[in-house]
């Protein structure tokens, strides 16, 4: 790792109250004493203090600052640390910075601060990686989520796991270098029982990957509907602004519109498409292969159908896309005379699309009304229900939201599936103990035991300049 000491802008780059530029290494302080000017010399201060005075360049005073002062190792890299506390305007964090570079600190790539902080032993590497998901948060459960892996709910997991197998690992070894003393008959029922569970934990935690996804990432969530059934007017409600334009003219959706809403701790990355009909329009059938394309890729289908209106060939055609799709069915325009009502649109589901009676029965419909914004607190619940089975606790649940994570732990299970196979093949133990090291090594690259550099160096290059 590189000694030299580094310096960054910590804040965003844009006009604000504050900004702050951190500078951490051996030289952190002589750097500090060098451009500052106060009634202390900041090199012989305490720890983790802060104190008023001045940047400046030689004669030239360039801000009015606060400066913190921590030492090693109290520190987030683990080394002497410094922030410099200035008004946030983008030219003067620009000469701060500039300042603390000419007098000995070089420019902090991509993620080194944090990179720092890991190859100090201050944190793991999946603690280091929830730091960058914390500041791309999306929604209130993807920030439970970061924050829960920051604190090292998947570093204590994967320990936990790695132990038991490397406990057994070196037991064959010893038995194998020492059969006089260690006596390896039944051992291997042992071993197969302790594999089983070790592979049910994995698989619980390669299971969580898909609500990960979800709460890191968000649901892809396509709108469709024949024309005029009231698709834009829900995206414009969900959204709380005219993102699509509404009119009585069927056909005025074409393109395809995109808005990422929260609803409940949950972020929905909404695509409203146009209304699915046969037609003659060049350009609006394109729209319409185009919302069916992304019918295809979506987590979610919400099929708004207009209750006013008897359900015709159009609905029809729509009702084919759903075979197999988590669908939620909007009943719009609740507020009006009702021609099409629950009953009826789940016997047509039945019959158009073939699907079992059970199936039908479980799809969710919500009488709604998106001109009233009636029915989108039971869009809401059932949402919540759908893709997190209900309320989501962070203090003991862990969710794998990191794809890195979750073909590690696939490598691991899939290890362990083959100790399991050489038991019940009655396998030599040497067998045994060279799928456990495997699973062992898959499991290490989660927390940083067991990756090479590169890697580490391509994980870090995706975090922000100052972090």
């Amino acid at each position: 790792m590189k000694k030299d000491t580094i310096a960054a802008i910590s804040t965003g780059m844009t006009n604000s109250g504050i900004g702050i530029v951190r500078i951490c290494g051996e030289e952190a302080f002589q750097i500090i004493d060098k451009i500052y000017k106060g009634k202390e010399i900041l090199s012989q201060a305490a720890t983790h203090t802060i104190h008023y005075g001045h940047i400046v360049d030689g004669k030239e005073t360039i801000d009015e600052v606060l400066v913190m002062l921590m030492r090693a190792p109290r520190t987030f890299t683990g080394e002497d640390t410094v922030e410099i506390n200035c008004h946030g305007g983008t030219y003067v964090v620009k000469r701060v910075l500039e300042t603390v570079i000419k007098n000995g600190a070089r420019p902090a790539e991509p993620g080194e601060f944090t990179k720092r902080a890991f190859l100090n032993g201050k944190m793991d590497l999946s603690q280091a990686e929830a730091v960058i998901d914390v500041i791309h948060s999306k929604s209130e459960y993807a920030l439970q989520s970061s924050i829960s892996q920051l604190k090292g709910n998947v570093k204590k997991k994967i320990k936990t796991i790695r132990e038991s197998i490397i406990y057994h690992t070196a037991f064959i070894e010893t038995a194998l270098d020492d059969p006089e003393h260690i006596d390896l008959t039944g051992y291997a029922d042992q071993l197969r029982s302790v594999a089983v569970e070790l592979s049910k934990e994995l698989e619980r935690l390669i299971q969580s990957s898909d609500s990960g996804r979800i709460i890191k990432d968000g649901i892809q969530t396509v709108i469709i509907g024949k024309p005029n059934a009231g698709k834009s007017s829900l995206l414009n409600v969900l959204a709380g602004k005219e993102r699509a334009i509404v009119t009585d003219i069927e056909g005025t959706t074409r393109d395809v519109l995109e808005e990422q809403i929260s609803l409940n701790g949950l972020t929905l990355n909404m695509i409203d498409t146009a209304g699915i009909r046969q037609t003659e329009d060049i350009i609006e059938k394109i729209g319409v292969d185009k919302a069916k394309e992304y019918v295809d890729k979506a987590d979610l289908i919400l099929y708004v159908v207009d209750s006013s209106r008897v359900l015709d060939d159009n609905d029809r055609e729509i009702m084919e896309l759903l075979v197999g799709r988590k669908t939620i069915i909007l009943l719009n325009k609740s507020d009006l005379q009702t021609a099409t009502t629950k009953e009826s649109l789940r016997e047509a589901l039945q019959n158009v699309s073939g699907m079992q009676k059970e199936d039908v029965c479980k799809m969710p419909m919500i009488d709604i009304s998106a001109k009233e914004e009636h029915g989108l607190d039971e869009l809401e619940n059932i949402l919540q229900e759908m893709f997190l089975k209900g309320e989501v606790s962070f203090n003991e649940e862990i969710y794998i939201t990191n794809v890195r994570h979750k073909s590690a732990l696939i490598e691991a299970n899939n290890s362990l599936k083959k100790v399991i196979d050489s038991i019940d093949m009655q396998m030599p133990e040497d067998f045994f103990s060279i799928d456990l090291l495997d699973a062992y090594e898959a499991l290490g690259s989660i927390t940083g035991e067991t990756i090479g550099e590169d890697l580490v160096n391509e994980i870090f290059s995706k975090f922000c300049m100052g972090k």
